[in-house]
């Protein structure tokens, strides 16, 4: 059974402080809820294996690699260079910069990744899981420079880069007890934080809760609105057929899709192995603004422009989804999608596809960028899971021991406080197992007060 003191370093986690909130800190006291946020009933589809499900920790810590430049070769590209929040985690750029160039394709939003029955990823679902893409990119000669080819270094290098900073010794001790970096640890925690990105506070969701299903008119749609939902649930012939891959209400990408017609590329020739797509949730912001351009070209500036696409396939290609072509004629083979959409049809489809756009993803903290206008974490708060408390004595010997496994022969911060309003504070060091143990006096008059050991990292000093 915990001791009151116990109970009450507990209570940590629901107690917000000026300091604990400030920019730079990571509290693992209190995490942010990546594991249990809420999720539409209507949402059935996932694709977390069951090997990694989302924790609050393991998903805290992917934050902070996700948007941590030193993962790169040169410490000038994080994965937040490519997928930035302000843009569902997308890029403005047609080609983003990497450490050796532009990337090959245009960026991917990443939200809504987990909710798909698509469990392969990148546009032409070459990494067989979430999980094996977060690597890829690291890897990359152009985009993060770990290859291991071309005179770069390996992931191995990598691995060696991040052990010896001794923030992430502390951080991956704090989450799998014990300093070890693996690829499997990145892979892992990377892919928490970014199926944790979500979506689900639309004008759509608003509307689907409403009606319980995707068919009779929602009642906070315009007519316009109302119209490009039916377009778009409609098979060819009588609306767009646009559900046939994209399927709502997760509005993932069908696995047996083939490409879409789109079939250029950067470096000139045709890319007929695009037959992945992201989620068609927050294609726009809540201004309506596309987030840099469509298709992996990023080559329609527009919403108008990729269903005009769709509404005239220009050819029938190499790979091309059977479901974007028509009957030829007799003998004749199958011929491009020819939709005959009006003018109004296709605008009522675009305020369809706007009304997929929510509002949290782009300013929770959560998904946010964790480091400092400086660039660097000020403080880390380890978990209180595992503190062992103890009280012994009494009257003016009264004492209190506090322990902790740490990092060998790293430096904490040992932090106490009787209303949570301020801290004390004092240095103390791991001994060479990892062992922090600290011994202090604990007056009669104050049996509950709060204890916590932090970290200060050391380019923060």
């Amino acid at each position: 059974m915990k001791t009151p003191t116990a109970l009450c370093l507990a209570a940590i986690s629901a107690v917000a402080s000026a300091a604990e909130t400030a920019e730079g800190v990571l509290d693992l006291t209190r995490p942010e809820a990546y594991a249990d946020q809420p999720v539409p009933a209507y949402i059935n589809r996932d694709n977390t294996p069951p090997g990694n499900p989302i924790t609050d920790l393991g998903a805290t810590l992917g934050r902070v690699l996700f948007y941590d430049k030193r993962l790169s070769r040169n410490d000038s590209i994080s994965c937040s260079s490519c997928h930035q929040q302000e843009h569902a985690f997308s890029d403005l750029a047609i080609a983003s910069t990497g450490v050796a160039g532009t990337t090959g394709r245009h960026s991917m939003r990443l939200v809504n990744s987990r909710f798909a029955a698509e469990r392969r990823f990148f546009w032409d679902e070459r990494a067989v899981t979430l999980e094996d893409q977060t690597t890829r990119p690291i890897q990359d000669h152009v985009e993060m420079g770990f290859s291991g080819a071309d005179g770069d270094p390996g992931f191995a290098d990598l691995v060696d880069k991040l052990s010896s900073i001794e923030e992430y010794q502390v951080l991956f001790t704090a989450v799998y007890g014990d300093e070890g970096v693996t690829e499997q640890r990145v892979q892992q925690s990377l892919a928490q934080f970014i199926r944790s990105i979500q979506s689900f506070d639309s004008k759509y969701d608003e509307g689907r809760t409403i009606v319980g299903n995707d068919g009779p008119p929602f009642p906070n749609f315009t007519p316009a609105e109302n119209r490009g939902k039916q377009l778009f649930l409609a098979p060819p012939g009588q609306g767009a057929g646009c559900a046939g891959c994209h399927r709502p209400p997760e509005f993932d990408i069908d696995p047996n899709s083939g490409n879409n017609g789109v079939v250029g590329s950067f470096s000139g020739g045709n890319d007929f192995a695009v037959t992945r797509s992201p989620s068609l949730r927050d294609l726009v912001d809540e201004n309506g603004a596309p987030h840099g351009g469509f298709m992996h070209t990023a080559q329609f500036a527009t919403l108008a422009q990729v269903i005009n696409h769709y509404n005239a396939i220009p050819a029938v290609v190499t790979g091309l989804d059977r479901r974007l072509t028509r009957p030829g004629g007799p003998g004749q083979p199958p011929q491009p999608q020819r939709l005959n959409l009006t003018v109004q049809e296709r605008g009522d489809l675009e305020a369809f596809l706007e009304t997929l756009t929510g509002s949290s993803i782009y300013t929770d903290p959560k998904w946010s960028d964790p480091y400092g206008a400086d660039g660097l974490l000020s403080l880390v708060v380890l978990p209180s899971e595992g503190l062992g408390i103890q009280f012994a004595g009494s009257g003016a010997s009264r004492g209190l021991t506090v322990r902790m496994t740490g990092v060998p022969n790293v430096d904490y911060v040992f932090q106490w406080s009787n209303q949570l309003d301020s801290w004390n504070s004092f240095p103390v060091t791991a001994d060479p197992n990892g062992n922090v143990v600290v011994a202090i006096p604990a007056p009669e008059g104050q049996p509950n007060g709060f204890y916590r050991f932090a970290y200060e990292p050391e380019a923060a000093e």
